[in-house]
C-alpha cells in the first residue's frame, strides 16, 4: 500500500525497471505467494528468538491446551436449541453449496 498510494494519487511517477516499480507492478497473486512467505518466515524466526510461553496462561485457549475439565464443561454447557441451531447452520450452509453449484 505505501508503494501503490502515491502512484495511486498521481504524486509521483517511479522509474521502469526499479525495485518500487516492480513492487507496484506485481500480479497480485504472485504478491500474496511472496507475502506469505515472508509471513511464514517471521513467525519461525520470532517463535525462535521469545521464549516458550507459559503453559498455565494460555491454558485452555486453543484446541491443544485444554484440559480435561473444561471439555466436560464445555459439553455440558450445550443445549439441545444450540445443537439444534447448529444443524440448522450446517444445512444451509450444504443448501447453499449445492444449490449455487455452476
Amino acid at each position: 500500500m505505501l508503494v501503490d498510494t502515491p502512484i495511486t494519487l498521481g504524486a509521483t511517477a517511479y522509474t521502469e525497471g526499479s525495485f518500487l516499480w516492480v513492487i507496484n507492478n506485481i500480479n497480485f497473486q504472485y504478491f500474496s505467494i511472496l507475502i506469505t512467505l515472508i509471513s511464514a518466515v517471521v513467525m519461525i524466526v520470532v517463535s525462535y528468538m521469545t521464549e516458550a510461553p507459559n503453559y498455565a496462561t494460555i491454558q485452555n485457549l486453543t484446541f491443544a491446551t485444554r484440559t480435561a475439565e473444561h471439555k466436560l464443561e464445555s459439553k455440558g454447557s450445550w443445549k439441545w436449541y444450540d445443537v439444534a441451531a447448529s444443524l440448522v447452520v450446517v444445512a444451509a450452509i450444504i443448501f447453499a453449496y449445492m444449490y449455487f453449484v455452476g
